[in-house]
């Protein structure tokens, strides 16, 4: 797989002051946790008879504004019953001020952290906006990954609704965790480490699909 895969920039009043690389650089969050607070909440493991799961993360917000991927993959990790400290994951996938560069940057480290080289791999949507054949790919694959007892990290950009109505918007780019699904994978949950207030919702697999289209995530 081309190892160019979503290389984007957030541009925020924060992101402004780290970077003038447009969307040519790498993805980082538009909003976080204030400096310095770390906000931790436990969503519990739930199997339903009906299509659906929903694994026991430990939710922690991202510190700052640019470390939105090693937040996501923190997340990610922590349904495995890992506790990685989030400055540990930017030092592993090389963030700076900048973000971190791609999903190819995270991938290798769920897999160190997962115990195993192929537990993850790089999935990308390539095209503007996700087909029907993107858009199952990626629902089997949530499906899977959570069946597995693991989480899905997505590279994400613009703006999409949750299943409330409510917008959620990163126009230069944010990195998620897909931690769960209901309806056989066509409504997924979503951990976001950008807002505490906002640290979990659910989203139709076709918004989630478009939300990563020109981008990627990793996945089992």
């Amino acid at each position: 797989m081309a190892t160019t895969l979503l290389r984007k920039t957030v541009l925020t009043a924060a992101g402004i002051a780290a970077t003038t690389a447009g969307i040519a650089g790498p993805a980082i969050a538009a909003h976080a946790a204030p400096t310095g607070t770390t906000t931790t909440a436990v969503v519990a493991d739930r199997k339903g008879g009906h299509g659906e799961r929903e694994l026991d993360v430990r939710y922690e917000a991202q510190p700052n504004f640019y470390f939105c991927g090693p937040a996501a993959a923190r997340n990610a990790l922590s349904v495995q019953g890992k506790n990685i400290d989030v400055h540990a994951m930017a030092r592993e996938m090389g963030t700076t001020e900048a973000g971190t560069n791609s999903i190819n940057d995270i991938t290798p480290v769920l897999n160190k952290e997962t115990g195993t080289s192929n537990a993850y791999k790089s999935v990308e949507i390539s095209t503007p906006k996700a087909d029907d054949k993107q858009t199952d790919t990626l629902r089997a694959d949530i499906v899977k990954t959570v069946d597995a007892g693991r989480a899905v990290v997505a590279n994400i950009a613009g703006t999409a609704t949750d299943t409330d109505g409510t917008t959620h918007s990163f126009e230069g780019g944010h990195y998620i965790s897909v931690i769960g699904y209901r309806d056989d994978g066509h409504t997924v949950t979503i951990a976001d480490s950008a807002n505490p207030n906002t640290a979990t919702y659910r989203m139709n697999i076709d918004n989630l699909a478009d939300w990563i289209a020109t981008r990627g995530y990793s996945t089992s």
